[in-house]
């Protein structure tokens, strides 16, 4: 189904089931209410990840792999994640890839290659390892996320972001990129990390609180939907905290678009924008992290 084919209220609602504990049963309930054909509409929106990946795993400019190292004051003091290498011997400039709330799913490791064709050294963590990783499935993992102590998640992708920035393959420069809950991840990241961060690219993540903005030290260009209310209500506060803080950031609103743009397995997907939003990324990397 086609993204223009999709009542907006069905959109909201998808918003809502994906940012709350509503199950999938719910949700398809929920749709048939709002809206005739909401049923249909709402199995649209469901993620489909089939062939839609950009750089499959067995591309010959990249070395995918799984790593695992410690992660002291995380869920279970264990991490795992998706190391991509480019070709060549090194060192690379590393970029950490978060995933959205529901752990490394076939979109955000697609993101890690996407980065180490560009010659990053790429980890993208799986925040669920701890509790037997990915299953197979965003619905599941969405609750298997949630059922995580917020705390000690974030500390697991803060010692992954130390961890990769360390990495015998690193040339120590590090930027950090995610969406949604990894956007917010990759804000908070640049108040905790200070000068340890040298670049950020947060996709519709949620702002930090205002009062640490202070502490950023990283370049940053915030990437934004125009529809998404939830996140888009902190852009004026948040603008006007790194704004006072003398931060050096950018901010960019992609027209027509809808929390989750970025991610080509739902109708949200905008192919057009998503483009734009990963050459800017790309670039912006390219630059802060040479």
């Amino acid at each position: 189904m086609e993204r223009d084919h999709i009542d907006p209220k069905i959109y909201e609602l998808y918003d809502e089931y994906c940012h709350s504990g509503m199950s999938r049963r719910d949700f398809l309930a929920k749709a048939a209410v709002v809206t005739a054909g909401g049923v249909a509409m709402a199995q649209a929106l469901l993620p489909n990840y089939a062939n839609a990946e950009e750089v499959l795993f067995t591309d010959d400019r990249i070395k995918a792999s799984y790593v695992e190292y410690d992660s002291p004051g995380g869920t279970s003091g264990k991490m795992r994640g998706y190391l991509v290498k480019p070709e060549g011997k090194g060192p690379f400039p590393a970029v950490l890839v978060v995933h959205e709330n529901r752990g490394l799913n076939p979109y955000i490791k697609d993101v890690a290659r996407r980065a180490a064709v560009e010659g990053f050294l790429a980890l993208a963590p799986d925040g669920l390892f701890p509790v037997g990783g990915y299953p197979g499935n965003d619905d599941e993992g969405k609750v298997m996320q949630a059922n995580l102590d917020p705390a000690r998640l974030y500390t697991d992708m803060l010692n992954s972001a130390k961890f990769i920035k360390q990495h015998e393959l690193s040339s120590g420069e590090l930027g950090a990129t995610g969406f949604c809950y990894g956007g917010g991840v990759v804000n908070q990241l640049a108040v905790d990390m200070g000068t340890g961060l040298n670049a950020g690219v947060p996709f519709y993540g949620r702002a930090p609180s205002l009062n640490d903005v202070a502490a950023i030290k990283a370049p940053l260009m915030v990437q934004y939907a125009e529809e998404d209310p939830r996140i888009n209500a902190m852009k004026p506060d948040y603008e006007a905290a790194l704004t006072k803080a003398k931060a050096e950031f950018v901010m960019h609103v992609y027209p027509g678009t809808r929390h989750g743009f970025h991610n080509y397995s739902t109708p949200r997907y905008d192919k057009e924008q998503a483009k734009i939003a990963w050459q800017r990324t790309v670039g912006f990397f390219k630059e802060k992290l040479a």
